[in-house]
């Protein structure tokens, strides 16, 4: 899970909604009032600048149970990553009020802290309604995953159905941190929500690896072991799915016709990429051979080093000759110079897009730099980025080349200054200055910039400077 927020409890709403329940008692012998019980609301919390809502992925406590100061008590997906929240007091969780599976507001209230276990009664008789949580009631999460290089892949769950299945229970270790949801017969530790939506669609949760607190089943977890399974019947090693757990697993499977909402992250995409078109773009394509930086690559390769890490390093490297190209605009008025080079590099992800930042990548070493993009990329799909790791990007790369993609264009991000698009690197026959024919590998790349403060002759001064790199990468290594 991703890192713990300490301010769980604090609104962001109107005053209304910062009230606490309190039974009040006169004591007239006393001559003062006393308060006895006290009921805190525990609100949606912002976990990101761009969040105006949030998703109960799971509640890692049930009502009854007792909290402390700083205990995990629910799991909250924003519009990029999955969080833990943490109880601000101590007391009893007295009433949810947003089950999992559903949304809510930033600032609502998601459930009921009592102060004393004799409150817990009193929380539940004065519980709101929540209509954000009925109207959000369908939502679906998809259940596939894309991996570095954008190709489809099952999420990471394994599902025990039949022996003839390829599946591998018994690598599952002590201690790992993935737990079958059942073990040797016991009771099986899954959310209220996974269970509901496992007997809908059918799907045992005794085989099912949980992701949640302590190898808890949640519910994207259960849509996944459906994907999982169906993927194995369509592959003809196991048994087949019903049609209707087929149909609301994954993206293989669609319903034509069907209207299906945004998830959280594609509704932050959404935005970001409306707030884009008030930028005045432009852009500048060029043509790169890459035949040494191939070279180069299937040279280090086997030492970990990725084409990512080499592109993001050799921009990184022109930027610092060009630090216009790097620069930023925000408020219309003015532009900034960035002090930092931080790559970000588009990836898709379960449900959306995100864009894990490479930090400092022209003072950081090329082995260092594919070991972070690695751990990135490992924690994006996992959503478990922290906001520093995907908002601090002063550069961002897109690459469609593994897909074969020769040229497109990029939409600039909200606040960077230019965005490039790198196409796949292909053999074209090319006239040498001799007046030969020879064969190379080129790219296209493509880059959008923002025209209040970068112009054409400096995004062309750089791809210039960028080709150089690339076609003779020997400072790349250094």
């Amino acid at each position: 899970m991703s890192h713990v927020l300490h301010t769980t409890f604090i609104p962001t709403t109107k005053t209304s909604l910062r009230r606490q329940f309190r039974k009040i008692h006169h004591n007239p012998t006393a001559g003062r009032i006393q308060i006895q019980s006290k009921i805190r609301e525990i609100f949606m919390p912002a976990l990101s600048s761009t969040m105006t809502e949030g998703k109960i992925v799971s509640w890692v406590k049930s009502e009854g149970d007792k909290l402390s100061k700083g205990e995990s008590v629910v799991v909250v997906e924003s519009d990029k990553a999955d969080m833990d929240v943490e109880s601000f007091y101590d007391g009893y969780l007295a009433s949810i009020i947003v089950e999992e599976g559903l949304s809510a507001p930033i600032g609502s209230p998601i459930a009921l802290l009592a102060e004393s276990e004799d409150e817990i009664a009193l929380a539940k008789s004065q519980t709101p309604s929540s209509s954000t949580a009925a109207d959000a009631a369908s939502e679906k999460d998809t259940t596939t995953t894309n991996t570095d290089d954008g190709v489809a892949a099952v999420a990471s769950v394994k599902v025990s159905t039949t022996s003839s299945t390829a599946v591998d229970l018994g690598s599952v270790k002590v201690g790992s941190g993935v737990h079958l949801a059942s073990e040797g017969g016991k009771r099986v530790v899954a959310s209220p929500y996974a269970k509901k939506l496992a007997k809908e669609l059918g799907l045992d949760l005794s085989g099912v690896v949980g992701s949640g607190p302590n190898g808890r089943v949640v519910a994207k977890d259960v849509e996944a072991a459906v994907v999982a399974a169906a993927n194995v019947s369509v592959s003809g090693t196991g048994p087949a799915v019903a049609p209707e757990a087929a149909k609301s697993s994954g993206r293989a499977v669609v319903e034509l016709g069907s209207v299906v909402p945004f998830t959280t992250m594609q509704g932050a995409v959404s935005r970001n990429m409306v707030e884009s078109l008030s930028v005045p773009t432009f852009r500048v394509g060029y043509t790169i051979t890459t035949d040494a930086l191939d070279a180069l690559y299937k040279k280090i390769k086997s030492k970990g080093v990725t084409m990512t890490a080499l592109l993001a390093k050799a921009t990184a490297l022109a930027l610092v000759k060009h630090p216009v190209v790097n620069s930023s605009c925000r408020d219309g008025k003015s532009f900034t110079y960035n002090s930092q080079i931080n790559i970000a590099v588009a990836v898709a992800i379960d449900g959306g897009l995100i864009t894990p930042v490479l930090q400092d990548a022209d003072k950081i070493d090329l082995y260092s730099l594919s070991r972070k993009w690695k751990e990135l990329v490992d924690k994006a799909r996992a959503k478990q980025l922290q906001p520093h790791e995907y908002n601090s990007g002063t550069f961002t790369l897109s690459n469609l080349g593994m897909f074969g993609v020769d040229r497109f264009d990029a939409i600039l991000p909200p606040g960077t200054g230019a965005i490039m698009a790198i196409g796949a690197s292909q053999p074209s026959l090319i006239g040498n200055k001799d007046g030969r024919i020879g064969l190379k590998s080129q790219m296209q790349v493509n880059v959008t910039a923002d025209h209040r403060v970068i112009y054409g002759a400096d995004l062309a001064a750089f791809l210039q400077t960028l080709a150089i790199i690339i076609e003779d990468p020997k400072d790349l290594t250094l």
